[in-house]
């Protein structure tokens, strides 16, 4: 029999309509896919090259279970020079992509029955893994008319004697939110005062449109020591295929995580990691994520513009990220849930969508908008069309 804790488990929405996407394509059918959460460029050359030139020069064994030092020390060196908070390589450890990450971060510090504060609309992964693990996922609701920004006052009433971290995704998965240096400090000083740690996913750092990113652990060394910094270099260099994550905390917390990863996938693909390192080292990377920054930015105010013009649907406009996460609740009423309403978009105006119901939002929609600006301009005219034909 099945062990009790992955009865708890949901599937991923997003790999689920994905792969519904894909079959109808395998059968000639043109399908516009906005679920896929990963940036449509492709890796950049220079950090292939310097993979191939890792295989050639033999670096296919075991690596180190914290990641090889060289890519430690960049990742450092990233840390102080880009967001202004200083960690040693020794408190830098490396793994198979954030997922990986967050996993062991919260088996390091979860017990049975412990709370983990999730702001919701929340990436889907969250919930799960904190259930999977025997906690309580304790969802903290974010309102649209606020732009799904995090406030103090909102988790403050949801501590109790139980509580054991909060989830910060700031720029936002699925909204687009980033959540003010003003708002973070009040946070960070209720989680200092309560002794509760901040899991501050940053994955999405350099896609900012509006506002400026800042990373909660350089508020202050009292909040560094309760923040594990989780960042990856799957959206930054296009690179989610080569499942690479790190986390930066305390050494104590670091050197417990190192020894977890060396426990599950001993490490991170050795000659993945020199091609982390280069994008890191060439220069060549800033101008690659400034080039696709830049194009997200044409795409998210199309789609913004677009989604504002259809009846009957709010949007607001995401400030990072390269989601917009529009409520469809009229449409969604109608027709039985936002589930119904993605199969309908999908099976008759061949528009792949994430109900939102799966990042706590039952009526809302994530579409990614990391596909070319024409197809964001079709997909959405699509959706357009079959509300219509709804109505």
């Amino acid at each position: 029999m099945l062990s009790g804790r992955v009865s708890r488990l949901k599937p991923s929405a997003t790999l689920t309509i994905t792969a519904r996407a894909k079959e109808l394509r395998s059968k000639g059918v043109d399908v516009i896919g906005f679920g896929a959460g990963e940036p449509d460029f492709d890796t950049p050359d220079f950090v292939k090259e310097a993979c191939i030139k890792a295989l050639r020069d033999g670096k296919t064994k075991y690596a180190p279970s914290a990641g090889i030092p060289e890519l430690r020390e960049a990742i450092a060196e990233k840390l102080l020079k880009e967001n202004g908070v200083e960690y040693r390589p020794s408190e830098i450890v490396v793994s198979s992509g954030s997922k990986m990450i967050l996993f062991l971060i919260l088996t390091a510090i979860l017990n049975e029955g412990e709370e983990v504060l999730i702001p919701s609309p929340y990436w889907v992964t969250y919930p799960e893994q904190v259930n999977v693990l025997g906690g309580v996922p304790v969802e903290v609701p974010l309102k649209e008319e606020e732009g799904f920004v995090l406030t103090a006052d909102r988790i403050r009433d949801r501590i109790t004697d139980r509580t054991k971290a909060l989830i910060l995704n700031s720029p936002n998965n699925p909204t687009g939110a980033v959540y003010p240096e003003e708002e973070l400090r009040k946070i960070a000083e209720i989680c200092v005062e309560n002794g509760i740690f901040i899991i501050s996913d940053e994955c999405y750092e350099k896609m900012v449109y509006e506002g400026s990113f800042v990373s909660v652990a350089s508020l202050s060394e009292e909040v560094k020591d309760i923040t594990f910094t989780v960042n990856s270099f799957s959206k930054t260099f296009s690179m989610t295929g080569w499942r690479l994550g790190y986390v930066a905390c305390p050494e104590k917390y670091a050197k417990v995580i190192a020894s977890l990863n060396s426990q599950t996938v001993s490490n991170a693909t050795t000659f993945a990691q020199y091609g982390a390192l280069e994008a890191l080292k060439n220069p060549e990377g800033e101008k690659f994520v400034r080039r696709m920054v830049s194009e997200f930015r044409k795409r998210r105010d199309k789609a913004f513009e677009l989604l504002s013009s259809i009846p009957n649907v709010s949007v607001v406009k995401p400030e990072g990220a390269f989601y917009i996460f529009p409520n469809f609740s009229f449409y969604s009423k109608e027709t039985g849930g936002d589930i119904r309403l993605a199969e309908i978009l999908l099976e008759e105006g061949k528009v792949a969508c994430v109900p939102g119901s799966a990042f706590g939002a039952e009526g809302y929609m994530r579409i990614s908008y990391a596909l070319s600006i024409d197809r964001v301009e079709e997909g959405i005219n699509r959706i357009r069309t079959t509300l219509e034909r709804l109505s």
